[in-house]
């Protein structure tokens, strides 16, 4: 019997994670993936229990030791005089949700990926390649792709757009006028400091939150402590001139040093210590009311673009890669399994989604409104603000005690 093969738009952390979980279910797998070559992009990414549980059964999660850390708390801080607002314990993470709380850069994670799919013979990664159309056929799907001058032609059971913000899967699904991407105001800068250029306060083991006016700043040591990823988030910025996807644009530190003048000597220190910066500007789309057309479904910021401040969006791809081979396994009928994969994620997704947006307009409070959500966060202690996220950690426990074992 033919395996069913599915056809992936993309090979960021999504599309591989849905490689991953396709294979284990009995599929064949094409990556189409435009980059020649898949670069070290994006900066560090919190990998909440929801996604470091489906890493772990996959095996991804032992690939990155060393280079991930598990941190023992979240400590929030006041910006301008580095006041602790609260210090949330994680080291009960994986007794409390099932799976620990890491942090890790993107390209690790990647790398991590990518090193599991070379293992796996029904994957097959082709890149250099960009899908340039495709429509339903009679038992599948049929893609058109260009690999530099030449024309390619893919077939499979199904396509599955994994194929980020300005996705061209989505955009060909959609009418144009409902796939307006909006600049959301905020701008992210990040840096990769090295150890020995930062205070010691900086390399503790944990992750490092701190609020002020229009700004937020998140750090952590990684790499078993060698450097420190600085990630700041700018917010009141101007509409940018660069497409949603643009990871590497050349930031100012000069302007960054006078956005953050008058925050705490001992963040500016590291913020001062950053040997480059690069900066791209946050998009959001509004949920979306369905992924699906057939033998065709989007996956991760292709589904959801949704904005960095719960840390969320590569977590919720993971889910959905997750989610979409649980209902591929239980539904043989293609259309009928994606449109549940659908709609077993539309309405989570769109309220992490609004939760984030949310969650930034409160981090960037300023005057008596920040002075009031300071004083909510210490009243409501650390152990009540993790808990507010036990809807996001808990989310995929099901889905992914459901995968089974190859």
């Amino acid at each position: 019997m033919t395996k069913p093969h599915a056809l992936v738009a993309g090979a960021g952390i999504g599309g591989l994670t849905a490689a991953l979980c396709l294979a284990r279910i009995g599929w064949r797998v094409t990556l189409l993936e435009r980059a020649p070559l898949l670069e070290e992009v994006g900066a560090g990414l919190q990998l909440s229990p929801n996604a470091s549980r489906i890493l772990k059964d996959l095996g991804v999660l032992a690939r990155l030791k060393g280079a991930a850390l598990t941190p023992g708390a979240i400590r929030i801080r006041r910006g301008r005089d580095a006041a602790l607002l609260a210090l949330l314990p994680l080291d009960k993470a994986e007794q409390t949700w099932g799976a620990p709380y890491c942090v890790a850069l993107r390209s690790d994670l990647q790398r991590a990926l990518l090193e599991a799919v070379a293992g796996v013979p029904e994957i097959c990664l082709v890149t250099g390649t960009t899908v340039a159309g495709f429509a339903a056929a009679s038992e599948g799907v049929t893609v058109a792709a260009k690999q530099g001058l030449m024309s390619l032609r893919f077939e499979g059971t199904c396509l599955i757009g994994a194929d980020g913000v300005q996705s061209f899967v989505r955009k060909r699904l959609l009418e144009p006028a409902k796939d307006a991407l909006r600049f959301s105001g905020n701008e992210a800068w990040r840096a990769l400091v090295p150890a020995d250029q930062v205070a010691p306060d900086m390399l503790r083991p944990e992750t490092n939150l701190w609020l002020g006016p229009d700004a937020h700043v998140v750090h952590y040591p990684l790499r078993g402590g060698a450097i420190v990823n600085l990630a700041v988030i700018l917010g009141k910025a101007r509409a940018p001139n660069m497409q949603a996807d643009a990871w590497s644009n050349a930031g100012d530190p000069q302007m960054i040093a006078a956005r953050f003048s008058k925050w705490h000597p001992l963040l500016r220190g590291l913020i001062a210590s950053a040997p480059e910066w690069l900066m791209w500007p946050l998009f959001e789309h509004e949920p979306l009311s369905g992924w699906t057309a057939g033998p065709i479904a989007l996956l991760g910021d292709a589904a959801h673009p949704m904005l960095p401040f719960l840390a969320q969006g590569a977590a919720q791809a993971i889910e959905d890669a997750a989610a979409l081979a649980n209902a591929l396994k239980k539904n043989p009928a293609v259309d009928i399994a994606l449109s549940t994969y659908a709609a077993a994620r539309l309405a989570h997704t769109a309220k992490v989604q609004k939760a984030s947006h949310q969650q930034g307009v409160i981090y960037h409070l300023a005057g008596p409104a920040a002075a009031a959500r300071d004083l909510t966060i210490r009243v409501l202690g650390p152990h009540r603000m993790l808990a507010r996220n036990d809807w996001i950690y808990r989310s995929s426990q099901q889905i992914a005690s459901q995968q089974g074992s190859r």
